[in-house]
């Protein structure tokens, strides 16, 4: 990895750990003094390693002067006199040295503590994806800015929002008790299904941030799998509907970054791997009594990773769905539901359907429907995309319409 491109690469991958573990150690509502000791540190590296050189053991580096910096600002601030060390006053010897545990067992149960946190049901679900992209996944507040389409002070005046929050409603860093988990680990996993869905089905068509929205959204959902308290059946399920979603996320686009249907994707560009993991944690969240809208959609999305055209897919696809709608309506389930439908009993039946849904101010409605009539009534078929170019914002998405209107005026004339 050439020089440039290590620091960027470490602050993705180091950024989270240090700041978990100084967000756990100062508590919640000094959440932003430990982003700043952490920005500080790289900051601090970008100088210092561009006059002597990258040190040989670049993450323990940063992890020193981490710490260090965390140690000078506790001794000088009041937070250690008012937070800490009370809570080290009847430590062995007297001994009040400070410690600034980077050890990649307390990492690893900062992150998960703050993973319970920043889900608090008191926080807004914006706010809650905001913090995770930050202090979970460690991205720049450019990069969360890219990701939801917006610019930098918009981004920064949400995460104080957030933060303010935090510190109102007085969140712990801290593991639920046992009977707790059970309540709060589902406002978690929502918030890591927004997180995997802003990569997955995000409008930005920047590939390499949607993919890297992905990969952290189930590296979280992997280290709940990994703590005994947390490895739940619904966990299991997410985790395996990350997997199947993610194998086909290299044929969802072109090399102009032009979305690929489903239809006309090449199966030799799915990740086989991805798809036995998927399997493989699916099996082990069928263990539970319940059944979630999670395991619906997994068992769909390991549905669409076999063969395209056999039937009795279809109709396996279509009957989840109705049970997923039973579960929890959502207009765009309904939509995918008509897909399945048409497959089943044909496009006439399915068109039905669908326009029973009125979803008229979106793009997915109008070019489901586009595709419903190319074989009924051109004509309509081409209002329909015609719709959808309107409402569609990326350019490449855009493209791949009117290639769909340019195919089918051809076909007419």
């Amino acid at each position: 990895m050439h020089d440039k491109e290590l620091i960027p690469h470490l602050y993705r991958t180091e950024f989270r750990k240090i700041a978990a573990v100084l967000c756990r150690l100062f508590g919640i509502e000094h959440i932003s003094i430990a982003e700043d000791i952490v920005g500080d540190t790289f900051l601090l590296a970008a100088e210092t390693w561009g006059l002597k050189g990258v040190p040989q053991n670049p993450p323990a580096w940063l992890y020193t002067v981490a710490k260090n910096k965390a140690k000078d600002f506790l001794k000088r601030n009041t937070i250690f006199n008012d937070k800490i060390s009370p809570a080290l006053q009847y430590t062995a010897c007297g001994n009040t040295e400070i410690d600034v545990d980077l050890s990649p067992t307390n990492i690893n149960d900062s992150q998960l503590q703050m993973m319970f946190a920043i889900c608090h049901p008191g926080i807004p679900p914006e706010s809650q994806i905001g913090l995770s992209l930050r202090i979970l996944c460690g991205f720049s507040i450019d990069e969360i800015a890219d990701a939801f389409l917006t610019n930098k002070e918009t981004i920064n005046k949400r995460l104080f929002r957030a933060r303010e929050k935090l510190k109102q409603v007085k969140v712990r860093i801290e593991m639920p008790s046992a009977s707790e988990i059970g309540q709060r680990i589902e406002n978690v996993l929502i918030t890591l299904y927004l997180l995997f869905n802003e990569g997955y089905y995000s409008s930005n068509r920047n590939t390499v941030l949607q993919k890297d929205l992905c990969l952290e959204a189930m590296r979280l959902t992997h280290m709940l799998t990994e703590n005994e308290s947390t490895n739940k059946p619904e966990v299991n399920a997410l985790l395996s509907l990350m997997c199947f979603h993610a194998s086909r996320f290299d044929a969802r686009t072109n090399k102009d970054g032009e979305l690929i249907l489903y239809e006309d994707q090449d199966i030799s560009l799915w990740d086989k791997e991805l798809i036995n993991r998927g399997e493989c944690y699916l099996n082990l969240s069928a263990k539970g009594d319940v059944i979630t809208k999670y395991h619906i959609e997994a068992a769909i999305a390991y549905w669409h990773t076999g063969e395209r055209d056999k039937p009795e897919k279809w109709e396996k696809i279509l009957s989840l769905y109705n049970r997923l709608l039973m579960i929890e309506y959502s207009p765009i389930a309904a939509l995918n539901r008509t897909y399945a439908l048409a497959k089943v009993y044909g496009s006439e039946v399915a068109i039905i359907e669908a326009e029973k849904l009125n979803l008229i101010s979106s793009h997915l409605y109008h070019i489901l429907l586009g595709e419903l009539y190319s074989d009924i009534d051109i004509h309509r078929a081409i209002d329909h995309f015609n719709l959808a170019l309107k409402l569609t914002k990326p350019v490449a998405d855009k493209n791949v319409i009117r290639k769909k209107i340019e195919g089918l005026k051809n076909k007419f004339n």
